[in-house]
């Protein structure tokens, strides 16, 4: 990826009355990522989204967008293009004028116009729907609508409020592989808002996970996932074992924490710690071994005994009491009869171990 950014956000705030929906937000997306702003409702991530579009001007900060600050510019003429949730689709037109629509508001010529509706139109698979009305079409096909009619008026940027969240599990899923798949052959820059974890992660390049109008913070998929800089960061992304420890001791590169009536000797986080600190240890469910009480461990041991369990189709996640808490551990399903019961050793590689600083 570039180095330069492509779309830069710097210091932007956003109130509504006494409210500050976005808090001084900062990020820079490379040109043709996939990135994405992930959160709960009502952290500020469609805020930023209609920010940048143009839909609401910032009471403070800059957004640029190839190097050009376009604060002062409407929405037209930004560079960029939104899909919007319910699609917004005009329900007199046919798909064919409803992609169209951005073109002729533009005073693109006729020909020109047709070429670029059918070219894009054949892109994203609508070959033969076009003079099919809105409530003609299945959820995904009027998903695929928006994006045509997004994707028609050749924007720099397409800016995606959570185009899937009104679809079924399965079609979400097919239509995140599509979406991906469509994003590479194009090379544009893509910003996605979902409040979905999976959606998140499968889907993007660059992830900013906003809470309460901040980015918590901004990076790869498995930076986030693996490394998370705060509890909430680690919980709200996934399954965790959020553990509360103590530092021990600290040396070249490592620290040394005591969590329950266990020790264990981690690397250390790319923040301050001393000496005596209370820090949680962040463990992803699937970073753990299982086998039946007794057998060899490796790493940091843990001998507990399984509460209860779930099935969850390609794995059976288990709750061990370890001491007096239990973990949360995850293993590929192994098939009927073959799931564990009873006293159980868990074994974990140490780099599997995050340890936050809060």
């Amino acid at each position: 990826m570039a180095s330069e950014p492509h779309l830069r956000v710097s210091h932007v705030t956003k109130r509504f009355g006494g409210v500050t929906a976005v808090d001084d937000v900062s990020f820079d997306v490379p040109k043709g990522a996939f990135a994405t702003l992930l959160g709960p409702s009502g952290c500020g991530k469609t805020t930023t989204l209609r920010t940048i579009a143009g839909f609401y001007d910032p009471d403070h900060g800059d957004i640029e967008i190839a190097g050009r600050r376009v604060n002062d510019l409407p929405a037209h003429r930004r560079g960029t293009a939104m899909v919007f949730q319910d699609y917004a689709l005009f329900p007199h037109m046919t798909v064919r004028d409803n992609v169209a629509y951005g073109l002729r508001v533009a005073h693109v010529s006729r020909s020109d116009r047709e070429r670029r509706v059918a070219e894009t139109i054949a892109f994203v698979g609508l070959k033969g729907l076009e003079d099919r009305w809105p409530n003609q079409l299945s959820g995904g096909q009027q998903q695929r609508v928006a994006v045509a009619r997004a994707l028609v008026i050749e924007p720099q940027v397409l800016l995606l409020d959570e185009p899937l969240s009104n679809l079924d599990a399965k079609l979400r899923e097919q239509l995140r592989v599509e979406m991906r798949i469509l994003q590479r052959r194009l090379g544009m820059t893509f910003v996605y808002v979902t409040h979905d974890q999976e959606e998140a992660l499968s889907l993007s390049d660059w992830i900013a996970v906003m809470n309460a109008g901040k980015v918590e913070q901004a990076g790869a998929p498995w930076e986030i996932y693996y490394h998370p800089k705060t509890a909430f960061l680690a919980d709200f992304v996934g399954a965790v074992n959020l553990v509360a420890a103590r530092v021990e001791d600290l040396a070249d590169g490592m620290v040394t924490v005591r969590f329950g009536a266990h020790q264990a000797v981690v690397r250390r986080p790319d923040a301050e710690l001393r000496t005596g600190q209370d820090v949680r240890l962040c463990v992803r469910p699937e970073s753990f071994a299982i086998a039946p009480a007794g057998a060899p461990t490796t790493g940091i041991a843990l001998p507990g005994a399984i509460v209860r369990r779930a099935f969850l189709g390609d794995t059976m996640r288990y709750w061990v009491k370890v001491d007096d808490r239990e973990w949360i551990v995850d293993q590929p399903d192994p098939g009927g009869s073959a799931t564990l019961d009873g006293p159980v050793s868990l074994s974990l590689r140490p780099d599997r171990v995050h340890v936050i600083a809060e």
